[in-house]
């Protein structure tokens, strides 16, 4: 790739970041990095009615979580700053004039009010108003293609409010590129004149953009697929400032599980899955769910982000940043949309948890449990290490361990209906006599002399296992019983199993 590669996340700070968003994100910089360019950070900040104090911030905290920080942006500087649009106005006013003075772009006047009457007007003929060369030329609407210079400029001077119009081409067909779509092919004839800069000195978003990829030297623009509809006005503002356009790439929607529908806040909700990388709190005192909070590693969030849209082309399915680095190619970008699968994400989880160290983890795991402060670390990671393999977050190990840190109070039904038979109670009475005698050095010790003494008994290994569990648990559930036992110490394993027998 000879050009210089240098691609942009340019999110609006509205809000928090949605997940599809950072997907975009991570798509940009595994690009950037692949080639050796650069991941830039544009904050596209003019709508200052929907600005959300903030948002910037969660955007840049939600990319360091992420591990993959921008190489330019408004805290970091660059040389092609400012990195936030409302910092840039100065520079838009000039190109927009320049265009209304190469005839590519012109004045409209027309009020709110009159747009609404000729769509209404449309409507009850069963056609759409669309602003654009079949009509703005005849009269009916208000811009300087049919006004005189002369009353142009009056109304201009009187502060009569104004938009700047690109002017789009008739009977043209367009023909253009897409890194994944391929060719695409565009009448003209249905493109509106799309506003560019409105009388109270700010450019639209088409404008605005188009100016500050050109001057930040952007070489490829990768965004999502609800910004293809405006891939044809972009190119054609490229063409009429005589610009080299950048290759553009857009990316599929992320969609529901069910595969109907773009991914939604409301309906992710229902299933209690997170839309955001990190915790969201509105100005109303309202949580929204954070992949963070909600105890995803960085590592699986990015596996699995990688997998909406992209396929490596082999069976491979873990990856870790620098194998997608080495292995993310825009061609291997699907265009159909790509259901999120909520299980998928558990499973990367899971994964990922397998390879966290355990001291890491007991750590964590501490930490959420103020119940646990006074347990020794070394005990604490000894129990991560035997139930880690069961778990998918850290919020599971509670559920997983809690047997190791106090003794059961109750016992499952179903599972004392199972472990529990006649005969049972004189069991658990030999066996605390064998614990009592038992060399608890280590668990193969416990082992070999509780095995040994069902051996002896000529009995099936259930009839005392299952009720030492229960013993032990409070349920058939859990890691060895020996490990259990071991973990618990001698003592503590004989009072459970006493208080066992004084339950039946």
């Amino acid at each position: 790739m000879s050009k210089t590669v240098r691609v942009r996340f340019a999110p609006s700070p509205t809000g928090p970041l949605h997940i599809g968003g950072v997907r975009t994100a991570l798509f940009n910089y595994l690009f950037a990095k692949k080639h050796g360019g650069t991941f830039v950070l544009r904050v596209e900040d003019t709508d200052q009615k929907r600005f959300v104090e903030g948002a910037e911030d969660y955007i840049v905290n939600a990319m360091n979580w992420l591990d993959i920080p921008f190489d330019e942006s408004p805290n970091k500087g660059g040389d092609f700053g400012p990195y936030r649009q409302s910092e840039r106005k100065h520079l838009y006013k000039q190109y927009a004039d320049q265009l209304i003075t190469e005839g590519k772009a012109y004045y409209a006047f027309d009020t709110s009010e009159q747009l609404d009457a000729h769509r209404k007007d449309h409507e009850a003929k069963g056609k759409t108003f669309i602003y654009n060369w079949h009509n703005r030329e005849k009269g009916r609407l208000v811009n300087s293609l049919v006004l005189s210079e002369a009353e142009t400029k009056a109304k201009i001077d009187a502060g009569e409010d104004y938009v700047m119009r690109f002017k789009s081409p008739q009977d043209e067909t367009l023909h253009l590129k897409d890194i994944i779509r391929g060719d695409i092919s565009i009448d003209t004839n249905v493109l509106d004149d799309k506003v560019l800069f409105k009388s109270d000195g700010m450019p639209t978003y088409h404008l605005a953009n188009i100016v500050d990829d050109h001057l930040m030297e952007i070489s490829h623009v990768i965004r999502g697929e609800e910004w293809l509809p405006s891939l044809a006005l972009h190119h054609q503002l490229y063409s009429a400032f005589s610009w080299q356009a950048p290759q553009f790439a857009h990316l599929p929607l992320i969609m529901n599980p069910t595969g109907k529908g773009k991914l939604s806040k409301r309906h992710a909700s229902k299933l209690g899955i997170p839309v955001f990388p990190l915790e969201w709190i509105n100005a109303e005192g309202e949580t929204s769910m954070g992949y963070k909070e909600e105890g995803y590693f960085t590592e699986a969030v990015l596996n699995f982000l990688a997998f909406l849209g992209w396929n490596p082309g082999t069976e491979q399915e873990i990856f870790s940043l620098e194998e997608l680095i080495s292995a993310f190619d825009l061609l291997k970008v699907n265009k159909a949309g790509a259901r999120f699968d909520p299980d998928k994400t558990k499973w990367f989880n899971h994964h990922y948890m397998q390879k966290q160290s355990n001291k890491d983890l007991a750590h964590a795991f501490k930490n959420a449990n103020p119940n646990l402060s006074d347990i020794d670390d070394n005990y604490v990671e000894l129990v991560v290490k035997l139930i880690k393999e069961r778990a998918t977050f850290i919020s599971d190990f509670w559920n997983l361990s809690h047997f190791f840190f106090k003794s059961p109070t109750v016992y499952d039904e179903k599972a004392s209906k199972k472990a529990i038979k006649v005969g049972t109670k004189e069991l658990m009475l030999e066996l605390i006599d064998v614990l009592q005698g038992a060399n608890d050095s280590s668990k193969d010790a416990l082992q070999n002399t509780v095995k040994g003494w069902i051996t002896s008994k000529d009995i099936g290994f259930g009839k005392v296992m299952m009720p030492l569990r229960l013993a032990l648990v409070g349920a058939l559930q859990g890691p060895d019983v020996f490990d259990i036992m071991f973990m618990i110490g001698k003592a503590e394993s004989i009072k459970r199993v006493q208080n066992l027998i004084e339950a039946i």
